[in-house]
């Protein structure tokens, strides 16, 4: 069995239980006192948000929420699902012609206990996978080497999501 291995998320983990969420990220995100170029936002739709994960497991790593802030599954309108698998599939599409990854983890962690990190605000994670993308470096160091700066990531994606099919 494969692992998403990402000990240098340790500290991140361990310090979301001390912290209180001043501004969800993605509330924040999208808010009018949030610079277009400091919000990680590669899309916003009438219902989504795609952004960056400023805490990358991987190059490229994508988040998709529904614009309202939600907690429940069962609170998504029928239009927010379509939106959101719709952004999903389209991140897929484009993260594999840009990246090239040799495959994908997409998951939502629903609550403190199951991982989420921003509980109050659903969110799915979609994270580029390359055979070997886990090396000595987060084993023997406790690092991970995310190849590419954030705001390059940014410029690099924000084009592809400007036409969703």
């Amino acid at each position: 069995m494969e692992r998403l291995w990402a000990p240098w998320r340790l500290e991140y983990v361990k310090d979301a239980a001390e912290r209180k969420e001043e501004v969800c990220v993605f509330c924040g995100a999208v808010s009018a006192d949030m610079a277009e170029e400091d919000s990680l936002v590669v899309h916003r739709g009438p219902h989504t948000i795609t952004m960056l994960n400023k805490y990358p497991y991987n190059n490229g790593h994508l988040m998709v929420a529904p614009l309202r802030h939600l907690a429940e599954l069962s609170a998504l309108s029928t239009e927010e699902s379509h939106e959101i698998f719709r952004l999903i599939t389209h991140s897929v599409k484009i993260l594999k012609k840009v990246f090239n990854p040799d495959g994908f983890n997409i998951g939502i962690n629903l609550g403190r206990s199951a991982g989420a990190g921003i509980v109050g605000h659903l969110h799915w994670h979609v994270v580029p996978r390359w055979n070997g993308d886990t090396n000595f470096m987060p084993v023997l160091a406790d690092v991970k080497v995310i190849p590419e700066h954030l705001s390059q990531t940014l410029s690099t994606l924000r084009p592809h999501f400007e036409k969703i099919e």
